[in-house]
C-alpha cells in the first residue's frame, strides 16, 4: 500500500527580525508553532525560503516560509509544488486578514484573493483559486492609519495575546485540514 501523496503548509510572511512580530508574520507564527509541535528539526533553504520536512500520523507534511516578502511569496510556492509536483488543493496557504476581526480564523477551499497581495501572487504563480487557505483575523486599521503600516507595526502585548490564541486554533485546523480534510476542517473550524 503506498502512502499517501504529501502535503504542504505554507505560511505567508516577511523574513527578518523587524518583521517577527508583525500581523502580517501570522502566517509564519503558525509554520513555526507546528516545527515545534511536529518536532520537525532544523530548515534548509530551498524554494527561495525556510522548508522543513515533517511527519505527522505517517504522512509526509512539507511545511514553507517564503523568504520572498509577502508581496512575491507565489515564486517560492511554485517553485515548491514544481519540485514536489503537488496539486494545488495539497498546499494550504496561512495568512493574515484585515476583513476578520482579531482571533477569528477562516478556513476555505478556494476563492478569491480578497484583496490580500501575498495571497494572489500565489493564486496568481500556480494559476488556479482553488488552493486551501486558512486566514487569520487581525481586524481591520484603526481610522487613520494606512493598512500597510498597521499590518507592518509590531503587536503590543494585547495584540500579540490574541494573535497567539488564533495561532493555536490555526494549528488545530492545520491538523483537521491534514487528518480529515478541507470540508471537516471548515464545518468545525469556521
Amino acid at each position: 500500500m503506498s502512502s499517501p501523496s504529501p502535503q504542504f503548509v505554507v505560511g505567508l510572511g516577511n523574513p527578518g527580525r523587524p518583521y517577527r512580530r508583525t500581523r502580517h508574520n501570522l502566517g509564519f507564527m503558525v509554520v513555526d508553532r507546528l516545527v515545534d509541535r511536529w518536532s520537525a528539526g532544523p530548515s534548509r533553504n530551498a524554494f527561495d525560503g525556510l522548508f522543513w520536512d515533517a511527519r505527522v500520523d505517517g504522512r509526509r507534511v512539507g511545511l514553507l516560509e517564503p523568504m520572498t516578502f509577502m508581496n512575491v511569496s507565489g515564486r517560492s510556492v511554485a517553485a515548491m509544488a514544481r519540485f514536489y509536483k503537488a496539486a494545488p488543493s495539497d498546499i494550504l496557504v496561512v495568512l493574515d486578514d484585515l476583513a476578520l476581526p482579531p482571533g477569528v480564523i477562516r478556513l476555505r477551499a478556494d476563492g478569491s484573493a480578497g484583496g490580500h497581495n501575498g495571497l494572489q501572487d500565489v493564486i496568481t504563480a500556480l494559476g488556479t483559486q482553488e488552493v486551501p487557505r486558512l486566514r487569520l483575523g487581525i481586524g481591520p486599521a484603526p481610522a487613520g492609519m494606512d493598512a500597510a503600516d498597521y499590518v507592518l507595526a509590531a503587536m503590543d502585548e494585547d495584540a500579540m495575546a490574541s494573535a497567539n490564541q488564533a495561532v493555536d486554533q490555526a494549528v488545530a485546523a492545520v491538523e483537521d485540514w491534514l487528518t480529515l480534510g478541507v470540508g471537516e476542517a471548515m464545518n468545525r473550524h469556521n
